[in-house]
């Protein structure tokens, strides 16, 4: 992961890793709980049944965002992705779950490389700020799920 481009949020989560996991790769109901996700749609899954290429277009306010991710896991534990094709130059990134206490610390780690200048910290600021409210909406949607 490109070290420019890096960025890593955290939150506690009020839930289990399994539930952390369990929304993760539930990509048909992502666009009911991010702001930024129109459509998600899997592509390929492997013979247990997780998504292993996941199609996305993202509402980036300025244009949509169309790419394709190929995902790696760690059951319950981590996912990674990395971009297989798509309107941006590049995308890394992972989810790790750990338990801590009765709540699960989610964390993930992204790099997106638009493929376009823009002054590095206009960047980094709308970069920092896209993964934090991802990361919330994620919480509230474990958390959701969780309780149902």
């Amino acid at each position: 992961m490109a070290d420019e481009f890096k960025q890593e949020y955290s939150v506690d989560v009020a839930a289990s890793p399994e539930d952390c996991f369990a929304t993760l790769i539930d990509f048909d109901a992502y666009p009911d709980w991010s702001s930024t996700v129109c459509s998600a749609r899997v592509l390929a899954r492997n013979a247990a049944g997780l998504p292993l290429r996941v199609e996305m277009e993202l509402d980036a306010r300025v244009r949509k965002i169309r790419y394709v991710l190929e995902y790696r896991y760690k059951k319950p534990r981590e996912a990674t992705w990395t971009l297989a094709e798509g309107d941006v130059k590049s995308v890394v990134g992972s989810y790790r779950f750990r338990k801590k206490g009765s709540a699960t610390e989610a964390t993930c780690t992204q790099a997106i490389d638009l493929g376009f200048w823009l002054p590095g910290p206009l960047r980094r600021a709308g970069e920092r700020t896209a993964l934090k409210q991802s990361v919330e909406e994620f919480k509230s949607a474990v958390e959701k799920r969780s309780r149902a």
